[in-house]
């Protein structure tokens, strides 16, 4: 008798690549995309009225000047502090490797363990350098940011898994599977977006005003832009504030 077990199939993890719009914060890049952008528009200091297009030629010239991330999903590993020479050396290792599993001799064994050896001391140093960079910039909005995003990535990291799966029926149930997940997921939104609104009911019966509302100026739209804080996810437009 043959017994055949199939292998339940994992849903794949999509990850979009986004705009490296972050790359703003450094002078030279701001300024050669500020260039770039401004040859795209035809030299115009003032943007066009039709904003889809604005938008469009922010987006392309964005991707050309600042690049996409991978679109690749993050490894678990803790590597904010890595540099060039580290990473270079751990490629060194890796391919030392490969050829000390290949022909198993005693001269490319020897070659990949000073090689590990070495990416020990390098690794040991950058962590230092970066923890001691890190510290005198505590001081600073941006040193605030990377402490946080330190602590973020450490706290998922200490987790079992990734993203939480587990939901309840209308029974206070717990439900485990991907299918009963997503049935129930389905049922929330359904009656969400069929039950009568309470809101729409009150307002019923109330007569319109119409009246004569201002244009927007310009000096109001630079203020709400100085107040608003960078760093932030982009809105449906993929245009974060940092691009004004």
């Amino acid at each position: 008798m043959t017994l055949m077990v199939c292998k339940k199939k994992r849903s794949k993890i999509v990850i979009e690549k986004k705009t490296k719009w972050w790359k703003l914060k450094k002078e030279e890049c701001c300024e050669d995309f500020r260039q770039k952008l401004r040859q795209a528009l035809g030299g115009q200091v003032v943007l066009p009225d039709d904003w889809e297009t604005t938008a469009e030629v922010i987006r392309v010239t964005g991707r050309k000047v600042l690049g996409v991330s991978s679109g690749r999903r993050k490894e678990d590993k803790e590597t904010w502090w890595w540099n060039e020479e580290v990473q270079d050396s751990i490629q060194r290792k890796r391919l030392a490797k490969k050829k000390w599993d290949m022909d198993r001799t005693e001269e490319s064994r020897q070659k990949y363990k000073k090689l590990q050896r070495r990416v020990k001391r390098e690794v040991s140093k950058a962590k230092q350098e970066a923890y001691d960079k890190l510290h005198t910039r505590l001081d600073t909005r941006e040193g605030q940011k990377d402490l946080y995003r330190l602590a973020r990535q450490r706290d998922r990291d200490g987790r079992d898994v990734q993203q939480v799966r587990i939901i309840k029926d209308r029974d206070g149930r717990v439900l485990t599977s991907e299918e009963s997940v997503q049935r129930r997921w389905k049922e929330y939104f359904e009656e969400l977006m069929n039950d009568e609104n309470e809101r729409e009911k009150r307002v019923e019966g109330v007569t319109s005003v119409e009246q004569k509302v201002d244009k927007i100026r310009k000096d109001e739209v630079r203020k709400a832009l100085k107040r608003m804080k960078s760093g932030k996810a982009v809105v449906p437009d993929n245009i974060p504030v940092e691009v004004w």
